[in-house]
């Protein structure tokens, strides 16, 4: 499926060569399954070119406040939250959330994680952890370091911790078997073969991350932007991040 969906992607891409985007987006890298295909049936659809460019929702910021120009942004809600208060964003609205949760490879014993304390020592236990390098800017593998750092446990899983720059990455560790367990999005995990969900984080940790759309205040996109934040939460969309490990509550 991935393999079909870069190849109609290229396409679509190619097919634009050389004309200027309608509309540039950034976005996080946990959602380029899903916008990938969105993406290629809105162009369908609508017959606007859309650039999209994905990164850690750090970097999108930094990259923004540098002064790189765009029109859209698709980034965690809390990221899209603030950057409408530091005058960013014009507006936002949510379109998707994902569980957090631990990815073992196919085949491999389930540990137990169900509490807190049976994930503190199946962190232990585990012979390598990989998760999201906090100075990537990635969201999740900044709150879970400190997390680690919270339980105690820091110095002894970062001492065997293989650290990457998104969750396709972490997962693509386990699958390999270069990590024992990796720590990121259930909607990741679901999505790539070779590897399956273990279960989700245990409560108190987070065990959702929630994602928004939002127009960038400088943007000229108008009408497109529009179109594309409202394609984002239409019926059809929802087919798609649902099929891509998901949810959402949008609708059309």
């Amino acid at each position: 499926m991935r393999r079909l969906v870069a190849a109609v992607l290229l396409a679509v891409v190619a097919s634009g060569a050389g004309q200027a985007a309608d509309l540039k987006v950034l976005a996080a890298l946990v959602l380029q399954d899903a916008l990938d295909t969105i993406i290629v049936d809105f162009s369908r659809a609508d017959g606007g070119h859309v650039e999209i460019a994905y990164s850690t929702v750090g970097a999108i910021r930094q990259r923004l406040a540098a002064g790189e120009g765009a029109d859209m942004v698709v980034v965690t809600a809390d990221a899209a939250e603030a950057m409408e208060r530091d005058g960013t964003l014009a507006r936002s609205t949510p379109v998707a959330l994902t569980r957090t949760g631990v990815a073992i490879r196919d085949g491999a014993a389930v540990p137990a994680i169900a509490t807190i304390e049976q994930f503190r020592a199946a962190l232990l236990a585990a012979r390598s952890v990989a998760y999201t390098d906090p100075k990537t800017g990635g969201a999740f593998g900044t709150y879970f370091a400190g997390e680690l750092a919270r339980l105690g446990i820091a110095d002894a899983v970062n001492a065997k911790a293989l650290l990457r720059r998104g969750s396709h990455e972490i997962v693509a560790t386990v699958a390999k078997g270069e990590a024992e367990l990796g720590i990121t999005f259930v909607s990741t995990i679901v999505s790539t073969p070779g590897v399956k969900v273990a279960g989700l984080l245990p409560p108190p940790l987070a065990g959702e991350e929630r994602f928004a759309a939002g127009i960038v205040k400088k943007s000229a996109a108008g009408a497109m932007a529009d179109a594309f934040l409202r394609a984002l939460r239409s019926s059809a969309a929802r087919e798609v991040w649902i099929r891509w490990g998901f949810e959402t509550d949008a609708q059309p």
